[in-house]
């Protein structure tokens, strides 16, 4: 690109608009066989009004991303002990209150029904961290994810793919649910919810499979240049983490990633927590795969079950959503600050999730023996 500034001319003609532009040899622009007054550096050009309306179009949606992109996923997380919590704060607070103040009144809802636990894994058995390859959970999380597993069926919905949550979880008696519950197994061994003679395995996007290696080379190959993005294939989904990516480079890799999509209109770009993702178009979310595997449970059309989903990101808005419409069970969102959110109660980090976890197993383990501690 030539750093001339140019002047395009007001031809009726051609309907040119009068602006000032950079000289490109973008298809952007076109020529004119009027003869407007040429600028001081000798060019002269001229921009239709329907392309000039399209980049105004495209910038504006690109602006809106980077908004997006900003919105979920906050650099600065403020404080909110009682002191710094603001009205609105508040007001999010008394909406959304902490599941563990509120444990006796969710023991007390979910009484004669059948607790069964979905567990988003990155933020809310790990902390997020730099690297998403070291997103490791503590061995406090497995024990108490264990624990959990043998009191209720006990299931880990993500984004991840299932192979890359397992070996972080490494737990056979769970179920998994991988890319956003388009690769779903059911337990390995160890579970006594695991039906006889079951080897549950489901993934209704496997047709993309050859799809996503495409995009993924293919944005490993164009993100080279944005230092600190990341891009993981996640076998029916490709994430490209941009949580080291300065803020200033967002808009650049956001174009990036739509420039590579528009080959493929059988996929669609989601985002997550600094995360971007290529998804198949299918309609399957994680509030798809929660009521897979409650079917699969033999709970699909019980009014005596009682689901728990647990989870931080955008993506898990999708399973929320499910149980308030069905009205069966809850949401938890795992956030340090206030969000739009289907959840009915709120927990603070991974932290606050394992001890909300411990006393579900204790209270578990004392009903059992009759002496139940509210």
């Amino acid at each position: 690109m030539t750093n001339q500034n140019v002047v395009v001319a007001d031809a009726k003609s051609t309907l040119n608009l009068a602006i000032t532009v950079q000289v490109s040899n973008s298809s952007l622009f076109t020529t004119s066989s009027q003869k407007p007054p040429a600028s001081p550096g000798g060019y002269s050009i001229s921009i239709s009004r329907n392309k000039l309306l399209n980049l105004e179009i495209n910038s504006t949606r690109m602006n809106a991303w980077v908004d997006s992109m900003r919105a979920s996923s906050p650099t600065h997380i403020k404080s909110t002990t009682p002191s710094s919590i603001t009205e609105d704060q508040g007001s999010w607070f008394v909406h959304h209150p902490s599941a563990l103040e509120m444990f006796e009144q969710i023991i007390e809802a979910s009484k004669g029904k059948k607790i069964v636990m979905f567990l988003d894994y990155d933020g809310t058995l790990s902390p997020i961290v730099d690297d998403p390859d070291r997103a490791f959970m503590s061995k406090k999380m497995r024990a108490t994810v264990r624990k959990l597993a043998r009191c209720f069926p006990t299931a880990i919905v993500s984004g991840r793919c299932r192979d890359k949550v397992y070996n972080f979880v490494r737990l056979a008696e769970l179920y998994y649910a991988g890319s956003h519950g388009m690769d779903i197994k059911g337990p390995a061994k160890g579970s006594k919810y695991k039906k006889a003679n079951q080897a549950l395995t489901f993934q209704p996007a496997s047709e993309f499979l050859p799809m996503i290696d495409e995009v993924y080379k293919e944005l490993v190959e164009k993100t080279k240049s944005t230092p600190g993005a990341k891009v993981e294939n996640n076998k029916f989904c490709v994430s490209v983490h941009f949580r080291c990516v300065d803020e200033k480079k967002w808009s650049e890799l956001a174009q990036v990633v739509r420039s590579v999509l528009k080959d493929y209109p059988k996929l669609r770009l989601t985002q997550g927590r600094k995360v971007l993702e290529i998804r198949p178009t299918i309609k399957w979310d994680k509030g798809k795969a929660l009521e897979f595997l409650l079917e699969s449970l033999g709970f699909g059309n019980c009014t005596d079950v009682f689901p728990v989903y647990i989870g931080d990101d955008r993506t898990d808005e999708d399973a929320f959503k499910v149980l308030r419409e069905k009205g069966q069970g809850f949401g938890i969102l795992v956030s340090k600050f206030p969000k739009d959110t289907n959840a009915s109660y709120s927990l603070q980090e991974p932290t606050q999730v394992m001890d909300f976890l411990q006393r579900l197993v204790e209270w578990k383990r004392e009903s059992l023996q009759g002496h139940p501690r509210m």
